[in-house]
């Protein structure tokens, strides 16, 4: 018999990272496999990774958890900043809030809080960002990292117009929603809409439904979305990173370019780009297998090398 949705992940934990807290929880299933941890995208919490695709990954021998990023979900929202959306957040030349340096220790807080040493790293959007900067700044801490739908983590401002389809980005920008919960489910359908595939039907039923089990008011929430973005980071660039490096894309992403993917990919040494068919920025069901199963691969193709030296330990 199947878990119930409130049986499927744990209760709700926190991480602390100076004065921010994070919350995350961790899939009841596959609780003895290797540590995972999933960083979630630009404004959203973590419910946005689907169930399914979850227990795709723990059937593949992972212990899942998940985390809303500062800004967003239950984690602490940073007070209000003066007025900016996403696009002028592009263009700052410095942050107000926060540094993605801080954005990178959150993922670590949590790992600490969840006793984990190291784990494979899976982030998407936002969150891909984040894990390529926390294999920057943590090396010892990744096993493997996974990049999806993301930009390469060292660039900011201008830089970033590049493999952002700012047509899309302007839409966003025009997305007003009263903060309601009725407001959120509307929220999320329309991005929903936004970030689909062209090349499938859009099912609003289902996307309605899912809206529904989660009104994340983060989709719509500008000042939050801007802050995420003014994040700059001020480290190493990303072709130092040394850990086994997987980078996922889809075909057809109508808000980040797939030339964005193939930047990351021809950066890192040994990294290996998969262009997935018919997926948007999303993480549409007909991806979840493929997707389990790269970064299974991954993790497979990092035990094999760590042997050698585990036998001398």
């Amino acid at each position: 018999m199947p878990l119930a949705p409130e049986h499927l992940w744990s209760p709700v934990r926190w991480a602390e990272n100076g004065g921010v807290r994070l919350a995350f929880d961790a899939l009841t299933e596959g609780a003895d496999g290797e540590p995972l941890l999933l960083a979630t995208g630009l404004g959203v919490n973590r419910w946005w990774i689907p169930d399914g695709l979850c227990r795709m990954l723990a059937a593949r021998g992972f212990a899942v958890a998940r985390y809303d990023q500062r800004d967003s979900g239950e984690s602490t929202h940073l007070p209000p900043t003066p007025a900016r959306t996403p696009i002028s957040a592009l263009f700052a030349k410095r942050e107000t809030a926060y540094t993605a340096e801080d954005m990178a220790d959150d993922a670590v807080a949590v790992m600490n809080a969840l006793g984990w040493r190291s784990a494979h790293l899976l982030g998407v959007s936002l969150g891909g960002a984040v894990a390529q900067r926390v294999a920057l700044r943590h090396p010892g801490r990744v096993r493997t990292l996974t990049s999806m739908a993301a930009v390469p983590g060292d660039i900011s401002g201008l830089r970033t117009m590049r493999y952002i389809r700012m047509r899309t980005l302007a839409k966003f920008a025009r997305l007003r929603f009263p903060d309601t919960p009725d407001g959120a489910v509307e929220a999320g359908i329309a991005v929903s809409r936004l970030l689909t595939s062209p090349h499938r039907t859009f099912d609003e039923r289902s996307a309605r439904e899912a809206a529904e089990r989660n009104a994340d008011r983060g989709m719509h929430d500008q000042q939050a979305q801007s802050r995420q973005i003014g994040a700059q980071w001020h480290g190493l660039p990303i072709g130092a990173i040394t850990r086994p490096t997987l980078v996922l894309h889809g075909e057809d992403d109508p808000l980040i370019k797939p030339s964005a993917g193939r930047a990351i990919a021809a950066r890192i040494h040994d990294s290996r780009l998969i262009l997935l068919p018919r997926v948007g920025h999303e993480f549409p069901a007909c991806a979840w297998d493929r997707v389990a199963t790269e970064v299974r691969g991954l993790a497979t193709a990092y035990a094999s090398r760590q042997l050698p030296s585990s036998a001398g330990d």
